[in-house]
């Protein structure tokens, strides 16, 4: 259903912008996919999910060094799962269940979903830059927002890189004296408010251990480096099964996967955000496909990337006895 309304979505874009849509053609070129590819795509998408709970196994080790796997797993399908149904207000569920399940504060394991994104957008700025350098020296005329988008790459860019490795530093060297600095400015607050901020403080200071460890650190990278290779295969497999429609070459995955990961993060002015529509504008303007075709790519990129986990995120909440009511809850108490 979100899928059929993002399609309309687009059609209604472009429709209203004087281009039309012609849905026949989506249809058909929906049809012609070649499946073989499309299961591939999606078995490398799971893949990157075991990769993220190693990642995690990383995150947790200050605490539980000997954390199982299995668990790990389980909560990242899970809670990947809920962000997929209801939204990114669900991104505290998975630090939630691993908090539960390990016996570990919920706040030390907000903590290691901080670092954990903080790895990821450097990584996405990364392939970000690389694909402005590829646009912005080609000469491809391009429409007003993504015009824009390449105006503001740089200072995104530069700016994103510099806050979070300024947060992975102050972490690794300065995590002890903001947490005496943080105390020190809520001495205001009565005891029993005192006393619990000084315990969350204290579980945020352990979820971000790891980044003082050289080794930590450096299997931190590598996973980072493997998810995100994960998902580039991912893209090169979606667009082997339209055939060669766009050329699956580094390059190319990369231009398109680094404006995809940029425009969900960031409105484009004039269209708004969200990955298919950036998928959509970044298909046609710089690849030339035409809108049809586009809409089908971008829809299944999103399918393969997000909602392909939905499948094996219930079946293992209804394994563990979790209902979509204590996900919702868990959701609402972890905010």
């Amino acid at each position: 259903m979100a899928a059929l309304f993002a399609a309309a979505g687009v059609a209604v874009y472009f429709a209203a912008r004087g281009r039309g849509f012609d849905w026949p053609v989506f249809v058909a070129t929906v049809s012609a996919l070649d499946f073989g590819w499309l299961g591939l795509a999606v078995l490398t998408a799971y893949l990157t999910y075991g990769v993220r709970a190693l990642r995690w196994a990383v995150l947790i080790e200050p605490l539980r060094p000997h954390a199982r796997l299995s668990k790990l797993f389980s909560a990242t399908v899970i809670g990947y799962s809920a962000v997929t149904a209801l939204g990114r207000p669900a991104e505290m569920v998975r630090p939630y269940l691993i908090a539960s399940r390990e016996h570990v504060p919920f706040s030390s394991q907000a903590a290691a979903w901080i670092v954990e994104r903080i790895y990821d957008c450097l990584f996405a700025l990364a392939v970000f830059g690389f694909a402005v350098s590829e646009v912005s020296g080609s000469g491809v005329a391009t429409g007003p927002a993504l015009s824009w988008a390449l105006k503001v790459a740089g200072a995104v860019i530069g700016f994103g890189a510099a806050a979070g490795l300024g947060l992975l530093l102050a972490m690794k060297y300065r995590s002890d004296q903001i947490q005496k600095w943080t105390l020190r400015f809520l001495g205001f607050l009565a005891k029993h408010h005192f006393e619990r901020a000084e315990r969350m403080l204290a579980g945020f200071v352990d979820g971000i251990r790891s980044t003082k460890s050289g080794s930590a650190t450096a299997r931190l990278i590598v996973y980072t480096c493997l998810e995100w290779v994960l998902v580039a295969a991912c893209y090169a497999c979606v667009l082997k099964a339209f055939g060669e429609v766009v050329p699956a070459t580094p390059v190319g995955i990369a231009v398109l996967m680094g404006f995809v990961s940029f425009g969900s993060l960031v409105q484009l002015p004039a269209i708004g955000g969200g990955m298919q529509v950036t998928a959509v504008l970044i298909l046609t303007q710089i690849f030339g496909v035409p809108v049809e075709v586009a809409t089908g790519m971008a829809l299944v990129l999103w399918f393969v990337l997000f909602a392909s986990i939905l499948p094996a995120g219930v079946a293992l909440a209804v394994h563990e006895g979790l209902t979509w009511q204590s996900i919702s809850e868990a959701e609402r108490g972890a905010a």
